[in-house]
């Protein structure tokens, strides 16, 4: 795996990244770690463990992510979070199904095998939601638009010119993907209870700006 590049976007989280950054010492890939300057407890936490730290200088996930695919020189980068939630067991299947794709999306409503213990009913009818949204606007044909645990080739994500700083990214991705006549496919997986415990998506606020966003992208068929 030392052609991959980890984006581990970190908002304070001093509970959750020392673990999880031991649980994944084993993989042999490059880890970036993307968080502000001022996170003084999350930067204390992880000292002495083998990452690399990227100061953001935007603000926001998208934000984040973005300037961590800017910084991956490996030839494959996988956007994987802070909290624990998306499982690193998942990474070499990813790996593998994405050599002859430009990326891969992982799936919490997809088959036996996935599921999440992260989801309440405001989330979970919500990604349904939007998934549905997303097949009927952009025929993507995936099943949870808004997991943003995606493992890709790091110039096909570089070629998308992404611009969203915050969670609309998580559409932004597939959308720009598809658009521009790109292979993905699904691999279903489960979500892990946070490390932490504590969201930082505000469900109705967020999928408000998402939703419009997918109805500006959906009557902008220029944007790519």
């Amino acid at each position: 795996m030392k052609n991959l590049t980890l984006i581990i976007p970190a908002k304070y989280e001093k509970e959750s990244l020392p673990i999880f950054l031991k649980e994944i010492e084993k993989y042999e890939c490059e880890k970036i770690v993307i968080l502000k300057k001022e996170d003084i407890e999350t930067i204390v936490s992880i000292q002495g463990i083998d990452c690399k730290i990227l100061f953001q200088s935007g603000t926001g996930y998208g934000s984040a992510i973005i300037e961590g695919i800017n910084a991956a020189e490996r030839d494959f980068c996988c956007i994987i979070n802070a909290d624990g939630s998306m499982d690193p067991k998942y990474l070499e299947t990813m790996l593998k199904l994405c050599l002859d794709k430009d990326m891969i999306f992982a799936s919490r409503y997809s088959g036996k095998e996935s599921g999440s213990d992260d989801d309440n009913l405001i989330t979970l009818f919500g990604n349904k939601i939007f998934s549905f949204l997303g097949n009927l606007f952009f025929s993507l044909n995936l099943s949870d638009i808004l997991f943003t645990y995606i493992l890709a080739k790091t110039n096909s994500l570089k070629k998308l010119n992404l611009k969203s700083q915050d969670f609309r990214l998580c559409v932004e991705i597939p959308v720009k993907a598809k658009r521009n006549n790109m292979i993905f496919a699904l691999l279903p997986s489960y979500e892990r209870p946070r490390i932490g415990g504590k969201k930082k998506v505000n469900a109705l606020r967020d999928g408000f700006i998402i939703l419009i966003y997918m109805i500006k992208l959906f009557f902008n068929h220029k944007v790519k």
